[in-house]
């Protein structure tokens, strides 16, 4: 038998890959499945970014390769964009790159700054694929624990007992997935000051800062932030755009060439249609932002209500599109939640999927219909 690489030993199997097969056994069975497990939007994209996608396909010269760093229009729209709602400013040749979908970008910075034996410091609650592309590089996490005593913060008193001294990166990602836990500009101007102490990259994973947020932020807001600090964002929750994988890196010109190095070496540029749906959705204004959150204010009410039936309690001021619910003590969120699919036929998603301290809760997506949310509540 072939063996494989002891890469594929460090990882699991992507908790949706293995789960959704089992929700998707009881769907074909006939279950009236209702799916709050998964933060992949429901909603379209505006109707411009969609005309734009299809013009341009239309095109017949528009098919072949592009730009591995996006095309010129792509990059100034994303500096336009972070001049105008967070008044950072970034230069668009040298200081932005496009990627398929701002995951990728958390395996081409990983690549770009680990070796074997260098460490990472990940949040715990947090995003599972920092953990799973630390290990396939054979480097190392070490967790930083976030508590609801501590606003889902990092607590740097803490973190300055650890050896730091094989750490390269830090991930943070705020608007917080899963727990909600708000963008703070003093959190950032601590985390920079972190980072250049101890010379850790800040990476900062910025997906959710216009859901359900007033004052989007960025950690380039903070002055010299660039020194120490990169930022991933992404058009797939502000604009309802998950599938076309389209996200952005920012960071100084030395390190995104350097990335670039990687990137280039792993695809072969966005198709140009989906470019230029991307530049569409970047110039929205306001108003889409604002409607937007309308839809998941309500939805959040309604999630609201349904955590309080279940016998849980949230947290209220919060961004992001999730509900972070926490169980009675004792309960395991693992058979809570497979209580909750059997019996009532309602996905969501066990809080220990992304971490120890995630155990005890239960994470609620709001990219459900409300009709479909109003079913889960009448049916507990």
């Amino acid at each position: 038998m072939m063996p494989f690489s002891k890469r594929v030993a460090q990882v699991e199997e992507y908790y949706f890959s293995k789960k959704l097969k089992e929700v998707n056994q009881l769907i074909s069975e006939g279950k009236p499945i209702i799916n709050m497990g998964i933060g992949s939007p429901d909603l379209p994209p505006h109707p411009t970014v969609v005309e734009a996608l299809y013009k341009t396909a239309s095109l017949s010269k528009t098919h072949g390769y592009q730009n591995y760093q996006g095309i010129p229009a792509i990059r100034k729209a994303f500096a336009e964009f972070y001049s105008k709602f967070y008044q950072v400013s970034l230069l668009p040749q040298e200081e932005i790159l496009p990627l398929m979908g701002s995951k990728e970008g958390i395996m081409h910075v990983s690549m770009t700054f680990l070796d074997e034996r260098d460490a990472v410091l990940i949040p715990d609650p947090g995003y599972p694929t920092y953990t799973s592309v630390t290990k396939l590089l054979g480097a190392s996490p070490i967790y930083y624990s976030l508590k609801a005593e501590n606003n889902w913060y990092p607590d740097f008193k803490e973190l300055e007992t650890r050896d730091l001294s094989k750490v390269k990166i830090m991930w943070v990602n705020y608007p917080h997935m899963p727990t909600g836990a708000k963008a703070d500009i003093g959190i950032f101007q601590k985390l920079i000051d972190f980072g250049k102490k101890h010379n850790i990259i800040i990476a900062h994973d910025n997906p959710y800062s216009f859901i359900l947020e007033d004052n989007p932020k960025s950690i380039f807001q903070i002055e010299g932030s660039k020194d120490i600090a990169l930022e991933l964002n992404s058009l797939s929750k502000t604009s309802n755009m998950a599938g076309w994988r389209v996200g952005m890196l920012a960071g100084k010109a030395e390190w995104i060439q350097a990335i670039t190095k990687v990137k280039s070496n792993m695809d072969s540029g966005m198709f140009l249609g989906i470019q230029e749906g991307a530049i569409a959705a970047l110039g929205l204004g306001e108003d889409w932002y604002r409607h937007l959150n309308q839809t998941y204010s309500e939805r959040r009410k309604l999630v609201w209500q349904l955590v309080a039936k279940l016998g849980m309690s949230c947290e209220k001021d919060t961004a992001g599109m999730f509900v972070w619910a926490k169980l009675p003590e004792g309960q395991s969120s693992d058979q809570f939640v497979d209580s909750l699919l059997y019996t009532h036929h309602i996905f969501a998603t066990p809080g220990h999927v992304f971490g120890k301290e995630g155990e005890g809760y239960v994470r609620f997506s709001l990219c459900v219909h409300e009709k479909a949310i109003q079913e889960a509540i009448n049916r507990i």
